[in-house]
């Protein structure tokens, strides 16, 4: 059976947890930028950094030319991994999904927020504004700095070769 890790990544942090999944499945992760086709392969695994709530706009184009295959998702995003804000831009990228596409699973771990979104944020929200920088999300940008770390990236070949596994029995 043929597989494709496909990845968009803005600061690396997708692309690392790409390369990792890469080594644990036995093939090279391959750009969304590159627009691999989607019918060559029997399954993709398809990796994003999280932009809106959801997959960012290379990846979202991406995932709904998908049809009939099935996908594992993994995510990058500055928000705590096992937060209900997580789970929900995982749910909507699936949504993504061209058709006849069978989620099969779904990772995703913390990433560092890129300087430029920051900044912009800074200038863009006011103080009373939901997503403003409080002292609380900047001290939460500052920890998702330092991911994905070795904890994150074992773990998602942890999971990808458990996934592989399932894969196979299918």
């Amino acid at each position: 059976m043929k597989l494709l890790v496909v990845y968009s990544s803005k600061t690396g942090n997708t692309k690392k947890v790409a390369m990792a999944i890469g080594e644990t499945l036995g093939v090279e992760p391959v750009a969304v930028t590159e627009n691999p086709s989607p019918e060559d392969y029997d399954a993709i695994v398809a990796g994003f950094w999280v932009d809106k709530g959801t997959a960012d706009a290379a990846m979202k184009a991406y995932l709904q030319k998908i049809t009939g295959k099935r996908v594992a998702l993994f995510a990058t995003l500055g928000a705590e991994p096992d937060s209900a804000h997580a789970q929900q831009c995982l749910a909507n990228a699936a949504e993504l999904l061209g058709t006849g596409c069978t989620l099969t699973g779904q990772f995703i771990c913390q990433g560092k927020v890129s300087e430029e979104m920051v900044a912009m944020m800074k200038k863009m929200f006011p103080e009373d504004h939901p997503h403003a920088m409080t002292a609380e999300r900047l001290a939460r940008i500052e920890k998702a700095a330092s991911h994905p770390d070795e904890t994150d990236l074992l773990a998602a070949q942890a999971y990808f070769a458990d996934w592989r596994k399932e894969w196979l029995a299918s």
